[in-house]
């Protein structure tokens, strides 16, 4: 997989790009590539998503998308892969099992315990990634299509989290979103930089 570092680009231009990676992947004409970057700030959500469940202050936009998952921000402080894979070549598995598993062995790396939460019948969706106190660390939602993925991940490093006040996150109403900063400072430890969560991401998830 290749490994391809963006600054911060605005939420429908990438929305945009990531439509002609993936005609790009489908083709053959490119390998899998994962794309790291930072987004200004944007709630996005699924088609699924409640109306009650998005900001009503106006404070800032809000862009219906065509991946799973509900409602998500997105803004400065949080690293964003969107991963454009072909699963057919990959082979057989459960691609949101294998991201949730990488992305914890790489918060490890940067001495960050994170677990994986299964999803009781019935429920709203547990997918992503938590504390061990289940606050949440990691917010996930994929496309396929055609045997390609898109979209991908968003990890709070250093977010504003008031900002999910504003709106139900992920349609569970009363979740703790965390960030790398606050978990690591709980613990006494340095808060990981920007770039080395990029780097430990890339290197978990195979990207070269």
């Amino acid at each position: 997989m290749v490994r391809v570092d963006l600054g911060e680009v605005e939420y429908l231009e990438a929305a945009e790009a990531m439509r002609g990676w993936v005609k790009e992947r489908q083709a053959g004409a490119v390998p899998d590539r994962l794309f790291l970057l930072t987004h200004p700030p944007v709630v996005t959500y699924g088609r699924h998503t409640a109306a009650a469940d998005l900001p009503q202050d106006g404070s800032m936009p809000v862009i219906e998308v065509d991946r799973g998952g509900h409602a998500t921000y997105h803004g400065p402080g949080q690293l964003v892969g969107y991963l454009i894979m072909n699963i057919r070549e990959r082979g057989p598995g459960d691609v949101v099992r294998w991201l949730e598993s990488a992305l914890i062995e790489a918060l490890a790396d940067l001495g960050i315990a994170a677990i994986r939460r299964d999803t009781p019948p019935g429920a709203d969706s547990l997918v992503g990634v938590w504390t061990p106190e289940h606050h949440k660390l990691v917010s996930i939602g994929m496309r396929i299509r055609e045997g390609v993925t898109s979209h991908g991940f968003a990890i709070n490093v250093d977010s504003d989290l008031d900002v999910y006040d504003r709106f139900v996150a992920c349609r569970l109403d009363g979740v703790t979103m965390t960030s790398l900063r606050r978990v690591a400072e709980s613990t006494g430890r340095p808060a990981p930089t920007m770039a080395e969560v990029r780097d430990v991401v890339a290197n978990r998830l195979g990207a070269r």
